[in-house]
């Protein structure tokens, strides 16, 4: 186990911070987890670099996630700001940060989610910009229902935002999920308890009234690191 794959707990030992391949809780990764050992490759030239993009790439509104339809979407609009931070807290600009989340009433704009809750016609769900010279990233978004998932009896998935970044190398590609603070159903989601405890805060965005804009939107925090020992878990 490398340092990349570690996060401190608050006893101060390490421990692996991204959920194992097979946890019996998530019924899904006993039918997709790897039924050998891994093997390790030297890492050439496509691993240690990455994709370049440029501003003709992403369009500006492709970060507001509430001006991709007709009117105003449906819900509690929310604005959810970071940085986008290498494992020695140094940020890493111009690189592609995607996001795709379910609507207010927890239902995905997906042909394969059906169950019983509206669709928003003016809300996809899904959004993306460019980090700038600081590592940072900020997404006009409405924020999130929980949503039953069928996993187990009465399962219901708490609030979370879905965050796809590309660091300086494919060794930095990072999918995970950002929590809300405070929900309830934490405790219960065999997903988020995949995670190490020591490790679970880093999924956990926080308020910031700074953030917020009065009369029209509050304002969430959430940095993510791509690598090190206080690496954002990886959570698909």
């Amino acid at each position: 186990m490398t340092d990349t794959h570690r996060a401190e707990t608050d006893r101060g030992s390490l421990v692996e911070p991204d959920p194992p391949y097979d946890w019996p809780g998530y019924r899904s990764t006993e039918f997709r987890h790897p039924n050998r050992p891994l093997l390790e490759l030297p890492h050439g030239p496509t691993e240690l670099h990455g994709p370049v993009f440029g501003d003709r790439d992403v369009d500006p509104l492709d970060a507001d996630l509430t001006r991709h339809g007709d009117g105003e979407p449906l819900g509690e609009r929310i604005i959810v700001s970071g940085r986008l931070l290498d494992d020695r807290g140094h940020p890493i600009a111009h690189q592609m940060v995607e996001v795709w989340q379910a609507n207010a009433a927890g239902r995905y704009a997906h042909g394969v989610d059906q169950h019983p809750a509206p669709l928003d016609p003016n809300f996809i769900g899904a959004g993306r910009c460019l980090t700038d010279a600081q590592g940072g990233y900020r997404f006009v978004t409405i924020k999130p229902g929980a949503y039953p998932w069928r996993n187990h009896a009465n399962a219901w998935r708490p609030a979370h935002i879905h965050f796809s970044v590309f660091g300086r190398a494919f060794t930095e590609r990072l999918v995970t999920q950002m929590y809300f603070p405070g929900d309830p159903l934490f405790e219960f989601d065999p997903i988020f308890r995949s995670v190490s405890e020591g490790a679970r805060g880093r999924l956990i965005s926080a308020f910031d009234l700074d953030t917020t804009i009065e009369e029209w939107a509050l304002g969430y925090q959430f940095d993510v690191v791509v690598s090190g020992h206080l690496a954002t878990p990886m959570v698909g």
